[in-house]
């Protein structure tokens, strides 16, 4: 489901029931205005359980959404601040959205620019090797003049022309599958800053959340680790519930020797003393800002990059073509000449 659309959702649900409204009569009131798909969906039989009497926590679990959501609505109905846990929920998923999203954008450029390249590669290699190739082998074979050294090479390296759509066209099946193959996206990129940062300021933005709403350290981390897609960033959140486990009293000593999360990381959230709650919010702000920073610098670096990628692609193989007509130029200036 769309981040954007349930932090929406989210908001306007908190406002009804602080507004008198009932739970059920909010969910079906804002059911009728969502369009069609699986989180109305999952919702309209969220609201038919209610409306029959089921307790939440029976209604909330056969439900398809976030398990992170369905701890925090029921924490919220415990503690009596249902509006408030949806207020939250809301601030929470409208981040991740924001930063996910930027990030993505990222990858568009390049993509973008290897489709061209690929492009632009297949139908110089189509040509070629249908048209070009061979007359120019009959015209400068049958000649018997002494070829430049350019148009050896280039012959020599359009032999070999299909290697060059083909590289192109892995590199940009590798970037695809980076980023919608979950599997694959999981292992790879949180090895990049920007996506590292952005995984620790989601690991803290969910552990904050449980935090303040009553949550245990160690039922948070258990929660928070289930909900993890980086399997780098679900063994650190092992480790910590397991050094917990054996009795570690200190933060920084549950969080020693990380593989995704950051010394600061640990000093930040160590510097809140017991209120750890307080130590994940601020170290959630500071790595949410550091993201979106790195995100906006990824913004403005790839572009460049991109284009320069197209550009040498276009230019060498422009190189290529105009090699071969190099005989038949210095044969014209020659007639021309005499």
């Amino acid at each position: 489901m769309k981040h954007d659309e349930f932090a929406f959702f989210n908001q306007q649900l908190a406002a009804m029931l602080r507004d008198g409204i009932p739970l059920e009569g909010a969910l079906k009131r804002l059911c009728q205005e969502m369009r069609q798909g699986e989180l109305r969906t999952e919702l309209e039989a969220l609201e038919a359980d209610l409306a029959k009497g089921a307790p939440i926590t029976e209604a909330l679990a056969p439900r398809r959404l976030p398990e992170l959501y369905k701890r925090m609505i029921v924490v919220g109905v415990k503690g009596n601040d249902l509006p408030g846990a949806l207020t939250m929920l809301a601030d929470y998923f409208q981040r991740q959205n924001y930063v996910w999203t930027r990030l993505k954008s990222v990858m568009t450029y390049p993509i973008i620019a290897m489709f061209v390249a690929f492009l632009i590669s297949l139908l110089l290699a189509v040509i070629w090797n249908g048209v070009l190739g061979p007359a120019f082998k009959d015209i400068y074979g049958g000649m018997g003049i002494r070829l430049p050294a350019a148009t050896i090479f280039a012959f020599t390296t359009l032999k070999s022309i299909w290697v060059f759509p083909t590289g192109i066209c892995l590199l940009l099946l590798t970037t695809l599958a980076v980023l919608f193959l979950p599997a694959i996206r999981a292992g790879i990129l949180w090895r990049l800053p920007a996506f590292r940062e952005a995984i620790v300021a989601r690991i803290a933005a969910s552990v904050n959340l449980l935090l303040k709403n009553g949550v245990n350290l160690s039922d948070a981390l258990s929660l928070t680790e289930q909900l993890e897609t980086s399997p780098a960033a679900a063994a650190d959140l092992q480790q910590w519930r397991q050094r917990l486990a054996a009795g570690s009293m200190k933060f920084s000593e549950v969080a020693a020797a990380n593989r995704v999360v950051p010394p600061l990381f640990v000093w930040i959230v160590s510097g809140a003393g017991e209120n750890l709650a307080e130590g994940f919010k601020r170290a959630s702000e500071i790595y949410h800002s550091r993201a979106l920073y790195r995100t906006e610098v990824a913004m403005f670096s790839v572009m460049p990059l991109a284009s320069l990628f197209l550009g040498v692609i276009v230019i060498s193989q422009a190189f290529l073509v105009i090699s071969m007509f190099m005989p038949m130029i210095v044969m014209l200036n020659g007639l021309s000449g005499n």
